[in-house]
């Protein structure tokens, strides 16, 4: 059976000059789940690692357990659940099992307190054996913490560890006095998520967009080959929705590559930028290339499906036709600029160069006005005067920058023409 996912994509520039000179093209690539995989519903195996440390005192401690009591409401019998605490010590408060005993499960949670310091690593590896001891399904380890922890080394190990058994880590960090840099890494090597909550409020939010998504996760294993004619060259491979990312690719051959995109959501496209080389060609159209995409549908006992669709390009001299450009996917191209910008600003600032991270936020906010995006430029502009008046940015700026600045493309900005 195919059609389960389908594949589109659109330029920025339909048509390219015949030129002498190579030029620079960029494909916006959509992968979509069909409407009829919406009504397939997988078990969610789900292990919350929470931090219940000292520094958790009071309105985050309360809220956690609110999030949590929330977060097992959205699951029901077909689901499994395990709740880590920790604090320098690790707790397995519930152990790995179905979502049956509610009342039993709740009651536990509600007896959560805050004591301790921050040890993270521990309780990961904890969550990892409670997961493997879970059914078949849609599994994530959810990681909440609010301060800094000793051995940060032991929690990438884990992180690792999770990545190599397919457990995407959602990665939270509330408050400022945590390590966001532990964080984004720990979710990029496990191929999950990282995100600020900034007030504890927030909490409730998160969990519960965490355990939806999961929910809504009908593809697995999903796999895309890019391959292209001679002439031209992958240069990078963005996603842009949910988050931007640069994904990188493996090269397989002499004119193909593959990137792992994991789990497709049935609510939400996943969709890619990517940018090419192209060499000279004659007036005329031409494939440039093919994408394929390999996908598992567990729910369906389908593997290896495929979905394919070839890339068609034109060159022209008809100055008409060489100022068509599709307005969606430039803006789009301008909101991964301004994120590479801000991302070079932020290496600069740890390496020291103060002027330089000055100078390219300056530029990103350039860009993100230019966007609609005020409050991010907002935020930009007072660590832009942070670090002209006192050579630095403040904690919570430089969250924002770093969480925020992945999250300027949204689905309703995108409107693809219809086949």
């Amino acid at each position: 059976m195919a059609g389960e996912v389908s594949l589109r994509a659109v330029l920025a520039r339909p048509f390219l000059a015949a030129t002498t000179t190579p030029q620079v093209a960029y494909v916006l690539l959509e992968a979509q789940p069909a409407p009829q995989m919406t009504q397939v519903r997988m078990p969610v195996n789900v292990c919350f690692v929470l931090d219940r440390s000292g520094s958790m005192k009071g309105e985050k401690i309360e809220r956690l357990r609110q999030a949590v009591v929330k977060a097992i409401e959205l699951l029901d019998q077909q689901d499994s659940l395990a709740i880590v605490i920790f604090d320098h010590r690790t707790e397995v408060l519930v152990p790995a099992q179905p979502v049956r005993n509610r009342a039993m499960i709740l009651d536990l949670v509600h007896r959560i307190r805050d004591a301790g310091g921050t040890r993270i690593a521990p309780a990961v590896e904890k969550g990892l054996q409670e997961l493997q001891k879970m059914p078949p399904g849609v599994r994530r380890l959810i990681l909440l913490t609010d301060g800094q922890t000793e051995h940060e080394n032991e929690c990438l190990l884990r992180a690792d560890d999770a990545g190599r058994l397919g457990v995407p880590i959602t990665a939270l960090g509330i408050g400022k006095d945590w390590n966001e840099d532990l964080l984004i890494e720990m979710a990029n090597r496990s191929k999950g998520v990282a995100d600020y909550i900034a007030q504890p409020g927030e909490i409730v939010n998160y969990f519960q967009h965490t355990v939806q998504r999961a929910q809504q996760t009908v593809i697995q294993n999903s796999v895309l080959t890019l391959r292209f004619v001679q002439g031209v060259t992958p240069r990078a491979v963005w996603q842009v929705t949910p988050l931007i990312d640069n994904l990188g690719y493996q090269p397989i051959g002499d004119r193909a590559v593959s990137v792992k995109l994991g789990e497709l959501e049935g609510s939400q496209p996943r969709i890619l930028l990517i940018e090419l080389l192209i060499d000279p060609r004659p007036l005329g159209t031409y494939r440039i290339g093919q994408a394929e995409l390999s996908y598992d549908a567990p729910a369906l006992q389908l593997v290896g499906e495929k979905a394919k669709l070839d890339i068609m390009l034109t060159f022209t001299n008809d100055p008409a036709q060489l100022q068509q450009v599709n307005p969606t996917v430039m803006n789009i191209v301008e909101k991964v600029s301004a994120f590479k910008l801000q991302t070079r600003a932020l290496q600069d600032l740890a390496a020291g160069d103060v002027s330089g991270a000055t100078q390219k936020l300056k530029s990103a906010v350039t860009r993100l006005l230019n966007q609609g995006e005020v409050e991010l430029a907002a935020t930009m502009q007072q660590e832009i005067a942070n670090l002209e008046q006192q050579g630095q940015m403040s904690s919570e700026g430089q969250k924002t920058i770093k969480f925020q600045g992945r999250k300027t493309v949204r689905l309703t900005d995108i409107e693809l023409p219809k086949e």
